[in-house]
């Protein structure tokens, strides 16, 4: 990372002990994590079941606090400065979290509401993103109504339509098949490069991992960093196999 670029998210020696610490019943699910997040990149967070992956969200998002170290985001602590990040992140959970009484335009405008945008600018920014994400026809319709797909695309609306920075992913698109999670996962890459946000995409697929990201970073349990890999647009397809082999070695050891 140069010097010119701006560290969206890091994490630095951070851990996350889950019960009384050094006690026999204690579990270590990040250990010493060292993590910088540039602003605008893709990473892929990648690892099995159990390797620490939700925790980290979890810290990044603010929903719990590490035992040692420091989190940051954009400079600020997310779980003591919550408050704060009010409309400057957004999060796309795996299910998309949808209000069944709401219809999607309604959803899409909830987090303006949070954030008191007058009504008239909610709807109209509401259905921008819904038409962005191919949804126009269907801005009253209620989420039953709905198939999987566009519920998930319903849920990106939501996240997007806030306008924040920062975006967490947890597998929002592995309840989807795979063909409609291949389309997501290409516009979803879009439409964060477009708008230049900064993404964090929690994943067990390395498929999934190697078509989202600009960086992969897999994880091995306790947490901790065990390979560390960029993706650039002259990453060819067979750099992009000798990735993945290098991948399934680490997550097999």
């Amino acid at each position: 990372m140069t010097n010119e670029t701006k560290t969206a998210i890091s994490l630095e020696k951070v851990s996350k002990i889950f019960g009384k610490a050094k006690s026999e019943a204690s579990y270590v699910a990040v250990d010493k994590l060292n993590l910088q997040v540039a602003q605008g990149q893709m990473l892929a967070l990648l690892g099995k079941t159990g390797c620490g992956k939700s925790t980290i969200f979890n810290m990044i998002a603010g929903l719990t606090e590490p035992t040692e170290g420091k989190v940051s985001v954009d400079g600020r602590d997310p779980f003591r400065e919550f408050d704060a990040f009010r409309g400057k992140m957004a999060i796309v959970f795996q299910n998309d979290r949808l209000l069944p009484w709401r219809t999607a335009i309604e959803n899409v405008e909830l987090g303006l509401e949070m954030l008191n945008t007058p009504a008239e600018e909610r709807k109209a920014t509401a259905q921008r993103w819904l038409e962005t994400l191919g949804l126009r026809g269907h801005e009253h319709d209620y989420p039953h109504a709905l198939s999987g797909g566009m519920r998930q695309r319903v849920s990106i609306a939501r996240a997007f339509a806030t306008n924040a920075n920062i975006l967490l992913c947890d597998e929002p698109f592995s309840a989807l098949d795979e063909m409609t999670g291949k389309k997501l996962r290409a516009e979803f890459v879009k439409l964060v490069k477009e708008n230049g946000k900064t993404a964090v995409f929690i994943t067990h697929s390395i498929n999934e991992a190697l078509e989202i990201g600009d960086r992969i970073v897999v994880l091995k349990r306790p947490a901790n960093i065990a390979v560390d890999i960029p993706l650039t647009s002259t990453t060819t397809a067979e750099n992009k196999e000798v990735i993945r082999g290098q991948i399934q070695g680490v997550l097999a050891a």
